[in-house]
């Protein structure tokens, strides 16, 4: 297109001057209202003026004495011939291209921080490749565009995914599919050897191209695939996570390419300046994703160690598996709910994503500190832990025996001492003693051991103990006690299987879980997860343990989460020492 050379009308040796370009330039009067990026040829100091899009050239007398607008681009002598006035015409259009060029640079820098800005700050990846896409063909005037992901196969080999695709001039339904990682295609072949392929008409690439381009999507659209830039993606430490491909650049066009002729009329091979800032925007979008699978690995390793650490500790005790998990999915979704509500003391209550994820883990991790309970407490399901129990099984065999041995010692007396005549009687007499005793004791040690299943005993229960705990016998090393004193205290619990110093060690574990989870470096959005679940047990009027807080020092977090844990602990199925209450209830 020929460049516009104005001349001022009132100025006969601008205009000779620009007669003698008319034959490479648009020569054109000119007049107040022009706009259009020109070179202007004038003699008054007083006419035109320079603008952003246009420069002043003064024709003036050699000999008239000036001075001339220093805000004219050059002067040239009147009557001159053309070459000084091409010249000089030619450096004054270099100068508007220049600053067009320098400002188009400082914008394309703009945009291209801005989008640095955007990519980087974008976590949902779905969001950040349509992100990328979207940009690049923006600053590339492209129709269309695809983008392509390397991933790793089932069997570990790399392959090519189809992950997106945008198309200004055809609506159609896309979907993902994986290419083999080679040069048969256009992608794969810049995915593999990182170089970048531009092709001013797809369909005729250079003889020699070890790709081929699929027309599948033309022809079944009518669309018409003409100029075509696929750039790799790839990080600063060389690895090329995929290629970006726009297709039909078409600068001076905004509307969609309905037609064939349409594309013929508008679309434009890609530029050097569209390569360099594909490549810029290409680069960036590998640091994005680079950096965002980096996230996604980082937080999946940690989600993992959350998960094996939970299992690790509640396979301590098989009787509450699960419960953790349980409790962080109630605590989640109480906590989604309770955004929902428009209603009540807590309707303007909302939680963001991080929020719900740092409740979670802390739901997750609540009873981590059991790993600093002794197991044996941990499990305690009855009164009497199974050692205790086989003791006190043990010991009422001893009973027994010193019965049947103190009776066998009154047998021998007897045939030693009584009347022959009432030796029989008085044997069946001691005999039927005997079984009663040992009836006795067995009845006792049924009892003893019915105390120990954790329900609350009936009336006159603990008078009994105390009475069987009174109660000796003769062993081999003198009198001895029927119960322990340990033994009484644990039998008479009146609720549950925990005795006091039991009670106080598995209490512990909410201690342990704060100090635990106090030595992890969170990061600023999970930093609140260990005062989130130091306060599981804490209570709104000011009785729960371990710090005895009230209901405003308890964070509303921790409220939902012990709502959560105490539901589960109720209505679980699978507590030996209670039966399950109904949901409902």
């Amino acid at each position: 297109m020929r460049r516009r050379v104005l001349y001022d009308p009132g100025s006969p040796a601008a205009e000779a001057a620009a007669v003698l370009l008319a034959d490479e330039f648009d020569v054109q009067p000119w007049t107040p209202e022009e706009a259009a990026e020109s070179v202007v040829l004038t003699s008054a100091p007083g006419g035109p003026a320079p603008g952003v899009r246009t420069r002043v050239i003064g024709v003036v007398d050699p000999a008239a004495p000036g001075p001339w607008p220093l805000s004219w681009y050059g002067l040239v002598p009147a009557g001159t011939g053309r070459p000084l006035v091409a010249r000089t015409v030619a450096n004054a259009f270099a100068d508007l291209d220049a600053v067009a060029d320098r400002s188009r640079l400082e914008r394309e820098l703009g945009e291209l921080n801005a989008i640095g800005i955007q990519l980087s700050a974008e976590r949902n990846l779905d969001v950040l490749l349509e992100t990328i896409l979207t940009k690049a063909r923006e600053i590339t005037h492209a129709d269309a565009g695809s983008l392509y992901l390397v991933e790793d196969a089932p069997d570990g080999a790399p392959r090519l995914r189809f992950s997106l695709a945008q198309n200004s001039s055809v609506a159609f339904a896309f979907q993902t599919v994986t290419l083999p990682l080679d040069s048969e295609s256009v992608a794969g072949h810049v995915a593999l050897t990182g170089a970048i392929v531009n092709l001013a008409d797809a369909y005729t690439p250079p003889p020699g191209s070890p790709f081929h381009i699929n027309r599948w999507f033309d022809e079944h659209t009518g669309y018409r695939t003409k100029s075509m830039l696929v750039v790799p993606m790839r990080t600063p430490q060389g690895e090329t996570l995929g290629a970006l491909q726009l297709i039909n650049c078409k600068p001076e066009f905004d509307g969609p390419l309905g037609s064939v002729e349409d594309v013929e009329r508008h679309v434009r091979p890609f530029d050097e300046r569209h390569v360099r800032l594909a490549g810029s925007l290409a680069s960036q979008a590998a640091v994005a994703i680079s950096n965002r699978r980096l996230y996604e690995n980082v937080s999946e390793l940690f989600e993992g160690f959350v998960k094996a650490a939970v299992t690790a500790i509640e396979s301590r005790d098989p009787t509450t598996f699960g419960h953790s998990f349980r409790v962080a999915e109630l605590t989640t979704g109480l906590a989604e709910v309770v955004g929902r509500s428009r209603q009540g003391p807590f309707r303007d209550l909302q939680f963001s994503a991080d929020e719900l994820r740092e409740m979670r883990y802390a739901a997750l991790l609540h009873d981590f500190g059991k790993v600093g309970v002794r197991e044996h407490v941990l499990v305690k399901a009855e009164k009497l832990y199974p050692n205790e129990v086989a003791l006190l099984k043990a010991r009422f065999e001893l009973i027994k025996r010193t019965l049947e041995k103190e009776a066998l010692e009154r047998k021998v007396s007897v045939y030693q001492f009584s009347n022959p005549g009432e030796t029989a009687e008085l044997l069946a007499k001691l005999d039927k003693e005997l079984g009663h005793r040992l009836d006795d004791t067995d009845e006792i040690l049924r009892f003893l051991l019915a105390c120990n299943v954790p329900t609350v005993l009936q009336k006159g229960g603990f008078e009994r103990l105390n009475e069987i705990a009174a109660r000796t016998f003769h062993s081999f090393d003198g009198p001895k006690a029927y119960l322990t004193a340990p033994e009484l205290v644990s039998l008479s619990i009146p609720k549950g299987s925990l005795t006091s110093e039991d009670r106080q060690e598995i209490e512990s574990h909410v201690t342990h879980t704060y100090r635990f989870l106090a030595t992890i470096p969170w990061t600023s959005k999970l930093r609140r997860i260990p005062e989130i679940a130091y306060g599981h047990h804490e209570k709104l009027d000011g009785k729960g343990y371990p710090r005895q807080i009230t209901a405003h020092e308890i964070p509303v977090q921790t409220r939902m989460m012990t709502i959560s844990d105490i539901y589960d602990a109720l209505t679980a199925a699978d507590r030996p020492y209670k039966k399950a209450v109904p949901a409902a209830k």
